[in-house]
Formats: C-alpha cells, sequence, structure tokens
C-alpha cells in the first residue's frame, strides 16, 4: 500500500514540474485523492457491494470534482492534472503512466450492457477537454490533443486531434526533403508547411509541392527526349518566381503568432 503512494507521488513529480514536496502533492493534488478514493470503491465493487462503491465514488466526485465509476479498471502510476470535470465511465480501461488533464471523459455511445466505453493502453496522453466514446482501444504511447473527439480506435504512438478526431500522419523523411527541394527551386519559402500540423492549408500546400515535383520530373524527362531528337526548345530559362508576396505573408503570420 505505502509503495504505490510513493509510486503515485513519484509520477506527480516526473509529469508536473509545479510540484514542490510531497507535503504539497499529500494535500494539494485532488487527481491523487481522486485515484485513491478509486481504488477502495473498485475494491468494493469487486466483492459485489456496490452500492457502498458508489457511494464511495460519489464522495470522490463531490471532493474533487473528478467522477470515476468504481467498475473502471485503472492501471499504476496513473495522473490526472487539475482534473475537474473529468468523467470515466464503468468499462473504460485505463493502463499504466496514462496521463489525462482536466475536462476528459472517456464515455461510452450505446446503452447496451457489455463493453462500451474506450481502453487507454500504457502512456497515452488525453489533452483538456477531449472526448473517448466507444469501446475501442487507445494505442500506447499515443496522444489525444485537447478538445478532440474520438470515436474510433487509435493506432499506438499515433496523435489524434480535431472534431472529429483525425490522426495527424508523420510525413516520411525523403517526402520532407523533397518539398523542400521544390520550395526552394521556385523561390518559395516554406514556412508552417508541416504534416505535424493539422492545419489544411498547410497540409494542401504540401500536396501541391508533391504535385510540383512530379511534374517537374516529367518536364525533364519530355525535354531530354526533345533533346535527342535535336530540338533546343527546353533550352529556355523558365520565368523567376518572385517570392515579395510570400515574405509579406510570412511577416505578418509571425507578427501574428508574436
Amino acid at each position: 500500500m505505502f509503495e504505490r503512494l510513493r509510486e503515485d507521488i513519484q509520477s506527480v513529480f516526473h509529469r508536473d514540474p509545479a510540484a514542490r514536496n510531497a507535503f504539497e502533492v499529500l494535500t494539494c493534488y485532488p487527481g491523487l485523492h481522486a485515484i485513491w478514493l478509486h481504488r477502495l470503491g473498485h475494491a468494493l465493487w469487486g466483492m459485489g457491494w456496490k452500492w457502498p462503491a458508489r457511494v464511495v465514488s460519489n464522495f470522490g466526485r463531490w471532493l474533487t470534482g473528478i467522477e470515476i465509476h468504481p467498475g473502471a479498471k485503472v492501471g499504476r502510476r496513473f495522473f490526472i492534472d487539475h482534473g475537474m470535470g473529468i468523467v470515466i465511465g464503468e468499462t473504460a480501461e485505463i493502463g499504466n503512466d496514462v496521463t489525462i488533464y482536466q475536462g476528459v471523459t472517456l464515455g461510452g455511445t450505446s446503452w447496451n450492457k457489455g463493453k462500451r466505453h474506450p481502453t487507454l493502453e500504457d502512456g497515452v496522453v488525453v489533452g483538456a477537454g477531449a472526448k473517448v466514446l466507444g469501446p475501442f482501444t487507445v494505442g500506447a504511447g499515443a496522444k489525444v490533443g485537447s478538445n478532440a473527439v474520438v470515436t474510433k480506435a487509435v493506432p499506438p504512438g499515433a496523435t489524434v486531434v480535431g472534431i472529429p478526431g483525425r490522426i495527424i500522419m508523420k510525413v516520411d523523411d525523403q517526402v520532407e526533403a523533397k518539398r523542400k527541394a521544390m520550395a526552394e527551386k521556385i523561390g518559395f519559402d516554406a514556412y508552417g508547411v508541416s504534416e505535424d500540423m493539422p492545419d489544411p492549408v498547410a497540409r494542401a500546400i504540401g500536396q501541391l509541392l508533391d504535385h510540383l515535383q512530379a511534374v517537374d520530373g516529367r518536364l525533364e524527362g519530355m525535354c531530354g527526349a526533345l533533346k535527342d531528337l535535336g530540338s533546343t526548345y527546353c533550352a529556355k530559362e523558365l520565368p523567376e518566381l518572385h517570392c515579395d508576396g510570400f515574405v509579406e505573408v510570412k511577416g505578418e503570420t509571425e507578427a501574428k503568432a508574436g
């Protein structure tokens, strides 16, 4: 028991730089209080004492603002930061080293009996205000962005953002290098063009650069064929692309960001 308490306190220090000492963590972290009360309620639930388990759960909700159904299964080193407004349903399962922020719901989409709440595997992080709804699995090490609404399974290590939740796929390094080379060739500074960001404009620009790369390769092949036939048509230089407009847009964007 004391080993688990020590482990819980250490998990706070590992994930919250605001934590100063053990006494402060013991007395001022409602996320820890909610987890400890849940362990008591879950033990009562497992022994068949359903009503006392619900009473403990309801007391925890009143005390901390965090509602964890006593039937939910919670792993080790579970960290709830801030915590107010969190709801975790009866059939939810949470692995080890999971982190959840305020306003998160691990809910269901059905009134049927049986598994209806999500399973979070080890190391998952769920951002503030996110809703993870349904009997699916969020894979180990995955991240759910703030205010995302997730209703489908998430593969391990993925990042999910938006409403409805969509997975941000990391672009292959070779593809990213080709895009950068094409942007430099046409004189465009691809500011903010990154698939790590869920920006539809950035994604569209990235796809345009991919298309330009393919067109450029095809033109070079055609010019090579014409040169073999004795034509000098492709000897002409392409007109220079003036990027003053891009620079102005970039400056405005940086000013807004600052």
